[in-house]
């Protein structure tokens, strides 16, 4: 979980309550929106999933508590005021009370001018990065970065010719299979060198500019 704030002003509103916008991190849609205390801040920052305080039961409440559809917190950041929280997270099932995925009637899937690109984010900076820096016995990826970044470069030279080999053929699936092991150890790549992604495409849109 990461945070990009240093101080939030509960004071500024005189219930002590300030609003939290909840957004999934790979769709960026808006899940819904609730109402915080400092001490659901705190215990949403202890849990790792989203906690409210609710201004109709006055307690604290955890969305999903009941019906297990939490809501797990990857990055809380407040904006320029430090009266208004955003958190990004991963839901676990619908978000709406109503069953629907969120609270504003809207289907959680990606903007289909973006597809599912943004999927490759997620992919670096939640389980690559993870991975390199919780590493697993028997993770694959975890051995990649204790073998460094000749070997990860190796990989990366292996892939891209199998990719120029498979694009040949006529077989798309085994093409695709060849590209999705191609782009993830690039992203290994890019992890190892301590470059994000964004910092790809930002030299990708600056070109096209």
């Amino acid at each position: 979980m990461s945070e990009t704030f240093s101080t939030i002003d509960f004071n500024k509103s005189p219930d002590g309550l300030i609003p939290a916008i909840i957004q999934d991190i790979n769709t960026n849609k808006v899940l819904m929106l609730g109402y915080m205390s400092q001490e659901a801040l705190e215990r949403t920052k202890e849990l790792g999933t989203v906690t409210f305080f609710s201004r109709s039961k006055q307690r604290l409440w955890t969305k999903g508590e009941t019906s297990g559809n939490f809501l797990f917190v990857n990055e809380i950041a407040a904006d320029c005021d430090g009266d208004t929280i955003l958190i990004k997270a991963t839901p676990a099932g619908p978000t709406c009370h109503t069953g629907a995925d969120t609270c504003f009637g809207e289907k959680n899937s990606q903007d289909t001018r973006i597809g599912e690109a943004s999927f490759l984010n997620y992919l670096q900076k939640e389980v690559i990065r993870e991975r390199k820096l919780n590493p697993l016995d028997e993770s694959y990826t975890s051995s990649l970065f204790r073998k460094g970044i000749n070997k990860i470069a190796q990989k990366v030279g292996e892939e891209a010719v199998e990719v120029v080999i498979e694009s040949k053929d006529d077989d798309a699936d085994l093409f695709k299979n060849e590209v999705s092991d191609l782009l993830f150890h690039l992203l290994v790549l890019l992890e190892q060198k301590n470059i994000d992604l964004d910092e790809v495409i930002g030299v990708l849109r600056s070109r096209h500019q």
